[in-house]
C-alpha cells in the first residue's frame, strides 16, 4: 500500500453537543462538542502553558505572562499547590509570589485565560504530591471520599475558593478547573471533589481532569485531558529510551500514555489502568505535552527543542483540540524540602529548588530550543483554529509505521471532503535519540470526492522535517490546490495575506488556478485580493505573530518579543525587528539595527567573573544508596565530604540589569550559595545551568558554588552526550569549563498595535 496515501474521513454523526458547560456556568462563549472547543460560534485550539505562579517571583509574572502570549500561548495552567501556601509555622498564606488572585489578574491583563489545577494532590514533582506534612500525616483515607478526608480538604477548597473571589477578573478568565491529578480508579471521588469546589464558590465553563494511565473518569462533567512526553525522568536508571516515549513519534489515533505517571501510581498504590482512549463525548485535548523534562538523581533525560516540538506537530495531525503543555515556564520552588524524594515515599529523588524542567522559558528567563518552532505551530493554530476544528484527522492508508521503522515517512493529516480533499497535510518526520532516515520518492495521494496528487514531482523529505502543506486552501479571492512549503498564518486587511515558510530541501512550488509554478521568495499576488508570502527556511526561528484585537501581525526579529494585553509589543536583546506591512507587501522596520547573518546567534554580552577553588573535589562512592533499584540523591553530609567548593567573583551590575549567571560544568551535582544559602541546585545532564542572579541574590558580590564529583563507576541514567563524558573519564568528574555573567538587557517597546 502506498505510504503516502490518505483517505478522506468522515464525521460518524453531526456534532453533539459535550456535557460541559454544565447549566449556569456558561462563559465566555465557550461550547464543546464531540469534535471541537468554540468560542463565540467558532472554532479554536486553545494553546495553554504551565506556569506555576508559587515557582516564579511575582515581579516576573507580567514578564513571563506576556512572553507566553507572544509565543502564541493562549491559556496560562497552574497548580494551586497547597503544601506551597503552607508555611512551616502552619500558617496558609496567599501573599506575595502566593497571590492566587494577583495571578488570574495579572494573566488576564496580559490577555490569556486561566486554567486552575486545584487538586488537592497536584504531583509536580512536589513533596507529598503537594499534600502539607500535616495533611500527610494525618490517619485518613486520602485522596478517597471517606469523611474524615474530605472534612480536611472541604476548608482548603473554601479558601482557594475565597481567595479566587479577591480577583477582580476571575469571571473573565477562568476558562477551566482540573481537580486532583493523574487520580485512576476513583470517577466518583472527581465528581465528589467537583461538586465540592462549586460548593466553595468555584466555577468554570470547563471542569478538566487527567486521562492517561487509562483513568476512569465521570461519564459526563468532566473533559478528559491527555499527556505527551518525548522522554521521562520516571522509567528506572538502566532503561533504554521507553516505548511510551516512541509512541509520540509516530501518529495515532490512540492518546492514552501508560507510562506517564506508572512509577508513581505503583508506589503509591493509586489504582491499576489498563491503556484505553475513553474521550466521553469531547475531543481529543492534551494537558502535558512535554514543554521539557524535569530531572530526576537517577535519570536526566534532556529532550531537544526539535524533540519537543516534533511531539506537539504530531499530534496537531493526530486531531488535537487543545495543544497543552507542561512546563512551558520552568521555576523554583520556594523554599527547601518541598520536592518529591525517596525520604517521603516517592520513587524519585528531584533537585531540592529548581524547577527549570528545560522549559521553552526556563527558570531563569532564558530562551530554550523548543520556543521558536512551538511559536510558529502556535501561529498556524490562531490562524487556522476554526478550520481545523472542522476537520478530522487522517491517517495513512498504510497505517501508521512502527515506532522503530526509521525509513517510513511519518506524517498525517487533517482533511474533509469539500468535495475536493481540503485542509493539510501535517508532515512530523523526526525521531528523538535515534534519528530517521531521509525519505525520496515522496508525492501525496489523498482520496476524497476526487483524488488529490500532489506535488508535480516527488521531492525529498529530510530528518528533522516538520512542515505542514496546505491543501485547497481558500483565502481572499484565491484557491491554492497544494503548496510544498509550510502553513504558518494568515493575514487578513484589505488583501488577504498567506504566509508560507520554505522547508530545507524541498523547492517551494504550489498549484493555483490549475497552474502549477514556483514561489518565489517574497510576496506574490495571486488574485485581487489575494497574496502569497514566502518567507525563507534561514528565518523560521525569526518568525513571530502577535495577535491583538482580531487582528494577526508579522514580525521578523532576531531578538525576543512579549505582548503586552493592551497591543503594546515589546523587544530585547535584538539587532532588528522587522514588521510586514500588507500595504507595502514588503517587511519595514521596527527596531533598532540592521539584520546580521541569521547564522549567528543573538546573545548579549558575557563578561567572564574570577573563579577560585578553595577546596578540591573528594574521591566520592559509587552512588549514595537506592530505593527500589533508584539512585538516592546526596545528602549534606555528602556534601561536606566530596564536593568542590568554588569562591565566584562577581562584578559589580547595574541595579536595572537583568542578570543571568550561566555556567557549564561537568560532575554529578551541584549547589550554589550566596551568604551560605543554598540559591539552587543542580544534577548534570551536560546543558548549561542558567541562575537569575536578579531574582535569587541582588546586589551579591560573592557566591560559592559546591560542585558533587561524578565517579566512573556511577550508573545514573545521564544523555548520551554526558555519559560519553564520563566513560572517557577514570577518575571523578568535577570540573567547571565556564562561569559567565551577562544582562539580558532591557525590554524596549515598538510601535502600539491598533
Amino acid at each position: 500500500m502506498n505510504p503516502h496515501s490518505a483517505t478522506v474521513p468522515t464525521w460518524p454523526n453531526p456534532p453533539r453537543r459535550a456535557s460541559l458547560p454544565a447549566p449556569g456556568e456558561e462563559a465566555l462563549g465557550i461550547v464543546v462538542t464531540d469534535r471541537a472547543v468554540l468560542r463565540d460560534g467558532r472554532g479554536i485550539v486553545p494553546v495553554s502553558g504551565e506556569l506555576h505562579y508559587s515557582r516564579v517571583p511575582r515581579a516576573r509574572w507580567r514578564e513571563r505572562l506576556e512572553r507566553m502570549r507572544a509565543n502564541g500561548i493562549t491559556l496560562v495552567s497552574t497548580y494551586v499547590i497547597w503544601a506551597h501556601h503552607v508555611l512551616p509555622d502552619g500558617r496558609t498564606d496567599f501573599t506575595g509570589d502566593r497571590d492566587v488572585a494577583a495571578f488570574i489578574d495579572e494573566a488576564h491583563r496580559a490577555g490569556l485565560g486561566v486554567v486552575l489545577r486545584i487538586g488537592p494532590w497536584a504531583h509536580g514533582e512536589v513533596r507529598n504530591g503537594g499534600f502539607p506534612d500535616a495533611v500527610q500525616a494525618l490517619p485518613v483515607a486520602h485522596r478517597t471520599d471517606a469523611p474524615a478526608y474530605l472534612a480536611v480538604v472541604r476548608p482548603w477548597f473554601e479558601r482557594i475558593g475565597e481567595e479566587v473571589a479577591r480577583s477582580a477578573h476571575a469571571s473573565d478568565a477562568i476558562w477551566a478547573i482540573q481537580v486532583e491529578n493523574e487520580l485512576y480508579d476513583q470517577p466518583a471521588h472527581l465528581s465528589t471533589l467537583q461538586r465540592m469546589a462549586r460548593e466553595s464558590g468555584l466555577h468554570a465553563p470547563l471542569w478538566t481532569a487527567t486521562a492517561w494511565g487509562g483513568a476512569e473518569l465521570p461519564e459526563t462533567g468532566v473533559m478528559p485531558l491527555f499527556g505527551g512526553y518525548a522522554d521521562g525522568f520516571w522509567v528506572d536508571p538502566q532503561e533504554d529510551w521507553h516505548p511510551s516515549f516512541r509512541q509520540h513519534f509516530v501518529p495515532s489515533h490512540e492518546w492514552d500514555d501508560p507510562g506517564t505517571g506508572a512509577d508513581v501510581r505503583a508506589a503509591l498504590g493509586t489504582g491499576d489502568t489498563v491503556s484505553g482512549t475513553r474521550l466521553l463525548g469531547f475531543p481529543p485535548a492534551t494537558c502535558e505535552l512535554g514543554g521539557g523534562m524535569a530531572t530526576a538523581y537517577h535519570r536526566r533525560p534532556v529532550p531537544t527543542g526539535a524533540d519537543i516540538a516534533a511531539v506537539a506537530h504530531i499530534k496537531i495531525g493526530n486531531g488535537s483540540a487543545w495543544q497543552g503543555y507542561y512546563m512551558f515556564v520552568g521555576g523554583r520552588n520556594p523554599r527547601p524540602g518541598l520536592g518529591e524524594s525517596h525520604a517521603t515515599g516517592y520513587p524519585n529523588d528531584v533537585p531540592d529548588l529548581s524547577y527549570d524542567f528545560h522549559a521553552p522559558i526556563g527558570q531563569a528567563g532564558t530562551v530554550g530550543g523548543a520556543l521558536a518552532p512551538l511559536r510558529v505551530q502556535h501561529a498556524f493554530l490562531q490562524a487556522f483554529g476554526d478550520r481545523l476544528a472542522q476537520l478530522p484527522s487522517a491517517l495513512p492508508d498504510a497505517g501508521a509505521p512502527d515506532p522503530d521503522d526509521l525509513r517510513t515517512l511519518r506524517w498525517a493529516a487533517r482533511l474533509a471532503a469539500d468535495p475536493d480533499p481540503t485542509g493539510f497535510v501535517l508532515v512530523s518526520h523526526h525521531r528523538a535519540h535515534e534519528q530517521v532516515k531521509p525519505v525520496s520518492d515522496v508525492r501525496f495521494t489523498l482520496h476524497g470526492g476526487t483524488d488529490l496528487v500532489f506535488p508535480d514531482a516527488p521531492i525529498t523529505i529530510a530528518p528533522g522535517t516538520l512542515a505542514c502543506f496546505p491543501v485547497n486552501l481558500d483565502w481572499g479571492d484565491a484557491r491554492l490546490s497544494w503548496a510544498t512549503a509550510s502553513t504558518v498564518t494568515l493575514l487578513d486587511g484589505d488583501r488577504s495575506t498567506l504566509v508560507l515558510a520554505s522547508i530545507d530541501g524541498v523547492p517551494p512550488r504550489a498549484e493555483i488556478a490549475g497552474s502549477v509554478t514556483p514561489l518565489p521568495l517574497g510576496t506574490t499576488r495571486v488574485g485581487e485580493t489575494a497574496d502569497i508570502l514566502v518567507l525563507p527556511a534561514s528565518v523560521h526561528d525569526q518568525i513571530w505573530v502577535i495577535e491583538h484585537a482580531g487582528n494577526r501581525t508579522l514580525f521578523l526579529t532576531d531578538g525576543e518579543l512579549r505582548a503586552e494585553g493592551s497591543g503594546t509589543v515589546l523587544v530585547r536583546g535584538a539587532t532588528f525587528t522587522q514588521m510586514y506591512d500588507p500595504a507595502a507587501e514588503d517587511f519595514v522596520p521596527v527596531g533598532p539595527g540592521e539584520p546580521r547573518d541569521t547564522s549567528e546567534q543573538n546573545t548579549p554580552a558575557a563578561t567572564g567573573i574570577i573563579a577560585h577553588t578553595i577546596r578540591p573535589a573528594g574521591d566520592p562512592p559509587a552512588d549514595y544508596g537506592f530505593r527500589e533499584g533508584r539512585h538516592s540523591a546526596p545528602t549534606d553530609r555528602d556534601y561536606d565530604a566530596f564536593a568542590m567548593r568554588i569562591v565566584l567573583d562577581l562584578p559589580e551590575q547595574p541595579d536595572a540589569a537583568d542578570t543571568v549567571l550561566s555556567i557549564d560544568w561537568q560532575g554529578d551535582a551541584a549547589r550554589l550559595r550566596c551568604d551560605g544559602e543554598i540559591i539552587d541546585d543542580r544534577f548534570w545532564d551536560g546543558s548549561t545551568w542558567h541562575v537569575s542572579l536578579s531574582d535569587l541574590a541582588p546586589g551579591a558580590r560573592e557566591l560559592l558554588l559546591e560542585v558533587l564529583p561524578l565517579s566512573p563507576r556511577s550508573t545514573v541514567g545521564l544523555p548520551a552526550a554526558a555519559a560519553q563524558v564520563q566513560r572517557g573519564s577514570t577518575v571523578p568528574l568535577a570540573r567547571v569549563i565556564d562561569v559567565r555573567i551577562r544582562d539580558l538587557g532591557p525590554w524596549i517597546p515598538l510601535p502600539r498595535l491598533s
